[in-house]
């Protein structure tokens, strides 16, 4: 097979071919460019091995160029952008070379070797095809593992013996999980049997590559078959005990309760088919994803069994929500807004389904539209994914409840503006009002007057809740040293007349 046709629709290969020549050198390009190429995947990321310095190569392409080249000689790589076709391509050089490794650590010996070595040390063999860039062999494929074949066979599996493979490097049996669930690729049994009897060889791996990998299978288009694999890889328990613990059914009295395992990886499927169909939610994909395996994570710890009702799992949206920091932390996740987000999907993620099983006060809703706030689109998304019932009837009427609850919620906001709900009754107007100092007695009234306003009892505007404010102190033996108009022409806190 020969790619000439393909190569030189972009004039970065020809260039390298060029700088290649001048230097006396071989240069390939090998690698995940080459399967996405095969595989008619997008891809603009290349990696170019030098039969002799890459470093070298890279600094005549560059110059070439007029092209900055940043170098990484402990690691004898260097790498350079280039502009085509309105994209930015990302070029990748480095020397070919043999590895070794030892037992207890993933980071190999390295030493300069033939294209056979580079591509021996290779992970799969759909990642150690390349493409010459020679004057008489431009444009060949070099297969010396019959990648292309495994590609139409839709098969994950390594050069060499895999035990070899991934003792050398155990995070190579997280990607080719990560692979197998990005395209829907079987792993080869030989392969998969490897990865289940070295799986212990993980933990030499830093949590942040693992977690990486791990991301890449949260947002490949079906996740569920990748946590599968890993779970039948003895992987997922050793990684990820928290969610191990989900699985299985107990039965008391003929009574059971449904795998939360399964039916996790269900709700995080559901998610991904839905954050494909929104670019609201495409901005917060990984995150809600997330959220969507951590949403019933504390279910475990929270089981009970009641004769009356069955199993119960009671308050476990508010336990998961305070697992969340701590399982960010572990897996090297960022403790910033994006944990925040998913710890309040979490707390938030059954407020919606009861919403749709009893009348809907507007109370309610103002509740769920302030706690919410700007997230309530992805909430909604979780609670719809939630619904993994094999009865499609049930199913359509819940998708139906939902509807109706959104729509109430959207005329509530257009109407009250509640999503960055702030009360104009602040703690400072009502210590500057009463002459108080900070205390709880302050943090009631305030409460009592957000309460107020959420329960549409008061609108949200100085002129209405102020007279509330100090009908309200009174009732608590306050006497106000201000009125109205001191609060006018001395403003403290909130601004006046803001409708939130």
């Amino acid at each position: 097979m020969n790619f000439r046709d393909t190569l030189e629709k972009n004039p970065i290969f020809d260039r390298i071919a060029q700088e290649a020549e001048t230097l006396g050198v071989q240069a390939y390009v090998i690698g995940g460019f080459v399967r996405d190429l095969v595989l008619g995947r997008p891809s603009k990321d290349i990696d170019v091995v030098c039969i002799g310095s890459g470093i070298a190569l890279a600094e005549a392409v560059g110059n070439a160029l007029r092209t900055h080249v940043a170098e990484f000689p402990n690691f004898g790589t260097a790498m350079l952008k280039t502009l085509h076709d309105g994209q930015l391509w990302e070029v990748e050089f480095v020397g070919a070379r043999k590895e070794s490794y030892r037992s207890e650590s993933r980071k190999p010996i390295v030493e300069d070797g033939t294209l056979e070595d580079d591509q021996n040390r290779r992970d799969f063999t759909i990642n150690a095809m390349g493409i010459s860039l020679a004057k008489a062999t431009y444009g060949d494929l070099l297969d010396p593992f019959d990648g292309l074949k495994d590609i139409k066979r839709k098969t994950i599996r390594t050069p060499l013996d895999p035990d070899i493979t991934f003792s050398d490097d155990p995070l190579r049996m997280m990607r080719a999980i990560r692979f197998a669930a990005q395209l829907n690729f079987d792993i080869e049994p030989d392969t998969f049997d490897a990865i289940v009897r070295m799986n212990e060889r993980i933990s030499i791996v830093s949590r942040e590559r693992v977690t990486d990998e791990l991301n890449k299978i949260v947002l490949s288009p079906t996740p569920s078959y990748g946590f599968k694999l890993l779970y039948h890889a003895g992987l997922l328990e050793r990684i990820f005990p928290e969610l191990i613990a989900l699985k299985g059914v107990e039965t008391i009295e003929g009574k059971g309760h449904k795998d939360n395992f399964y039916h996790t990886l269900q709700v995080l499927d559901n998610v991904a088919n839905r954050t494909d169909q929104s670019p609201i939610l495409k901005e917060n994909e990984l995150w809600l994803r997330w959220a969507a395996l951590l949403h019933d994570i504390a279910k475990p710890a929270t089981k009970r069994f009641d004769q009356r009702v069955g199993w119960t799992f009671h308050g476990h949206e508010d336990m998961g929500a305070r697992w969340v920091p701590g399982i960010f932390r572990t897996m090297k996740l960022p403790q910033n807004e994006h944990m925040r987000y998913v710890q309040k999907l979490v707390r938030l993620h059954l407020r919606p389904i009861a919403l749709t099983k009893e009348q809907i006060t507007d109370s309610a809703l103002r509740r769920l539209l302030v706690d919410a706030g700007d997230d309530l689109d992805g909430l909604m998304a979780l609670c719809r994914a939630d619904i993994t019932s094999k009865n499609y009837e049930k199913v359509q009427k819940h998708l139906r409840n939902f509807d109706r609850v959104e729509r109430k919620l959207h005329d509530l906001e257009e109407r009250d503006k509640l999503r960055n709900f702030q009360p104009v009754i602040t703690g400072e107007l009502i210590m500057e009002t009463f002459n108080l100092t900070p205390s709880k007695q302050v943090g009631e009234i305030k409460t009592l007057m957000r309460e107020a306003i959420l329960d549409g009892l008061i609108p949200n505007k100085l002129d209405d809740a102020f007279p509330f404010l100090i009908e309200e102190g009174r009732k608590h033996g306050l006497t106000p040293v201000k009125t109205l108009a001191d609060i006018r022409t001395q403003p403290v806190g909130a601004e006046d007349e803001k409708p939130v």
